[in-house]
């Protein structure tokens, strides 16, 4: 695969990843929405969708990584080689930002409306449910191990994802938020919740709460140490 393809892929499928995900967060939680106060269920049935689709579109042109974890991992167990990290990388970050851009778009009259601008941020990034770093960092590396293990035992050697294990990814990632999303939201992507958290910064959001940069390194270095702890575990026992 060519850089440009890398990169191609994995912008493509990680703004639908952060479009339809973060789009069923402001469903939930922006006022006068149609799905106002739908709840975590909701959320995380439109997170578990947003992986079949952003999968399914993106594992045929670059593998469909859509995470900077995932890419970590399948270097470190030989999917991938070094050379190819940046087109990855790029393209997800890049991919994340307009996803979290289109949210604001498609959502902009509801923003302005809701006063509550956690809730505004959490259309964004994660939020700690209880705000204890070292406890979310590892709710964080446990979340991302889970996926990321899962991942690797899904993945073909040579090419990744297939677009057929969109499948199970979804019910993969909707099993995470079901039962170990309370406490941090499991963003399990440094992209996911950096690219977005950038975002939001950016825009010209009415009723806006800090970024909360203070917290952005937790989502960015636990799902790296769980990959980290993923992809040795795997190597060792197959």
């Amino acid at each position: 695969m060519s850089s440009l393809q890398l990169f191609t892929g994995e912008f493509i499928g990680t703004a639908l990843l952060i479009l339809l995900g973060n789009g069923a967060v402001a469903n939930v939680l922006l006022k006068a929405s149609k799905g106002h106060n739908g709840g975590w269920i909701v959320v995380a049935m439109g997170w578990a969708m947003a992986a079949f689709v952003a999968v399914f579109i993106s594992a045929p042109i670059s593998g469909a990584h859509l995470n900077p974890a995932a890419t970590l991992a399948f270097v470190l167990n030989g999917t991938i080689g070094y050379a190819d990290i940046p087109a990855y990388l790029a393209g997800q970050f890049a991919g994340t930002m307009c996803g979290s851009f289109l949210v604001y778009i498609a959502y902009q009259p509801h923003f302005n409306a809701t006063t509550d601008g956690v809730a505004t941020r959490s259309c964004f990034c994660t939020d700690p449910a209880i705000p204890r770093p070292f406890s979310n960092l590892v709710t964080e590396i446990i979340t991302t191990f889970v996926l990321i293990f899962s991942v690797l035992n899904l993945a073909k050697p040579d090419i990744g994802l297939g677009a057929i294990s969109s499948v199970p990814v979804a019910f993969i990632v909707l099993a995470i938020a079901v039962c170990l999303g309370g406490p941090t939201g499991c963003a399990m992507n440094p992209a996911r919740d950096l690219g977005p958290r950038i975002v939001y910064a950016l825009l010209p959001i009415p009723h806006k709460a800090g970024n909360d940069w203070g917290y952005a390194w937790v989502p960015v270095a636990g799902p790296l140490l769980g990959a980290l702890l993923a992809a040795g575990i795997h190597h060792g026992i197959r």
